[in-house]
């Protein structure tokens, strides 16, 4: 097994204790990735302490800001995963979640597929599952199976935030959240994005700016409420939302 102290310290930062199993999972999810990533593009992110940091560690952070224990078994989608950042080590360290990791890109979700058997995560105490396809397609108004289904959504992606609450909002029940991963430039977006925001029936409930512990690396954890059902017209038809935001 590698070694995980620094990653220890750095989860301790945050208030965040990991046990031995946990640690066991994040280590065997690591060696998944680097070996699935020599035959496919997972990440340019490969080298075991910057995999620690800058995708196990970032995807926790929101759970400085975010309460994801409840008294019933949350439910939270993950929009265009990717690698199963921030999904996964969410679903490690809270086994309770009941989580959907929605990418397009099917080689990704067979890797994802792997994990989930191999750290033996879709169990009793909570589920696990992927999904094929856009992230505009399963919200849509009349043909979308997962639309306002979940208690949260999060995105941990690189679209400017309008683009990325068209996609995830519509996800969220009402009275749920959407926490959106993002990097420090945040100010011009949020500016924009509030119309796009209003529009799909949320309200920015905080913005929390950090620098991920060891690193100069900034992170803002962007919390949205959702106070009103998403109106019809969204998310508009694939491809609109990243071209013409909101």
């Amino acid at each position: 097994m590698n070694d995980y102290s620094k990653f220890i310290a750095d989860c301790k930062e945050l208030n965040i204790e990991l046990s031995d199993h946990q640690l066991e999972q994040f280590d065997r999810y690591f060696e998944l990735l680097v070996k699935w990533n020599s035959v496919m593009n997972l990440t340019a992110i490969t080298e075991f302490d910057d995999v620690c940091k800058l995708h196990f560690l970032d995807s926790l952070v929101a759970a400085r800001y975010f309460d994801f224990h409840s008294e019933h078994k949350l439910s939270l989608i993950d929009i265009g995963t990717g690698a199963g950042f921030p999904g996964i080590p969410l679903k490690i360290l809270y086994p309770e979640l009941n989580v959907t990791l929605l990418d397009s890109l099917q080689k990704r979700l067979n890797f994802l597929n792997e994990v989930i058997e191999t750290l033996g995560i879709n169990n009793e105490s909570g589920s696990i599952v992927t999904v094929h396809g856009r992230a505009e397609d399963f919200a849509a108004k009349k043909t979308g199976t997962l639309r306002e289904k979940f208690d949260i959504g999060c995105a941990r992606a690189v679209a400017n935030m309008s683009t990325l609450s068209e996609y995830c909002i519509p996800y969220v029940k009402v009275g749920g959240t959407f926490i959106a991963y993002k990097s420090n430039k945040l100010n011009d977006e949020m500016t924009s994005a509030k119309k796009a925001i209003h529009l799909l029936g949320g309200k920015v409930e905080g913005i929390h700016e950090l620098t991920l512990p060891g690193t100069d690396v900034e992170r803002n954890i962007v919390i949205i409420r959702k106070t009103e059902p998403t109106s019809k017209l969204y998310p508009r038809k694939a491809g609109l939302p990243s071209k013409s935001p909101l």
